[in-house]
Order: structure tokens, then sequence, then C-alpha cells
């Protein structure tokens, strides 16, 4: 091991990567070329954005995924306050209404 140390006359600043180098960085520019490229195709397929669909007048339409994680749980707190309103409001009407009777 010393043998060849010693009889070496490269030093560490004459080490340069070489060819092999430049094709393991090459390859690795290639394969996010193609993922980027993959990646955007992906996206391209969730839909319009959220502000295209209100500019054509489909923001009454039924949404085209269904809800999931935090968004169907703020819907449902949502619809759940809205239905607790309406009984509210049925019941203080039913009870101005038994007061005039």
């Amino acid at each position: 091991m010393t043998f060849l140390a010693a009889n070496s006359t490269s030093t560490l600043n004459d080490v340069e990567p070489g060819l092999l180098g430049f094709l393991v960085v090459a390859a690795l520019g290639l394969a996010l070329f193609f993922l980027l490229r993959s990646m955007n195709k992906q996206f391209r397929k969730l839909g319009p954005k959220p502000e295209e669909t209100e500019a054509e007048g489909a923001s009454d339409a039924a949404p085209q995924r269904p809800l999931r994680g935090l968004a169907a749980h703020r819907a449902a707190m949502a619809a759940a306050a809205e239905a607790n309103a309406n009984a509210e409001s049925q019941s203080a009407a039913e009870a101005t209404e038994a007061k005039r009777d």
C-alpha cells in the first residue's frame, strides 16, 4: 500500500472527474428533465383552477372530486352549522306562532 503511494506522482490537485463524472451528471440531468415533464402532465390532469370555474358560471355545479381531509371536515361543519341555524329559526318561528294562539 505504501509502495503505491510512494511511487504515485499525482497529488490531490491533479485529480479530475473525467468522462465518467460527466456522464453521471448528464444522466441525472436527463432523468430530471423527464421527471419534470411527467409531473407537469399529472398536474394538467387535475382539472381547471377554481377561478376559471367561477368565471364560466359553473360554481353551482358539484365538485369533480369528493372532498377529503380538512376540506371534507370544513364542509361537514358548515353543513351542521347551517342545519343548526335552520332548526333554531324554525323553533323560534313556532314559539312566536304559539304565543299568538
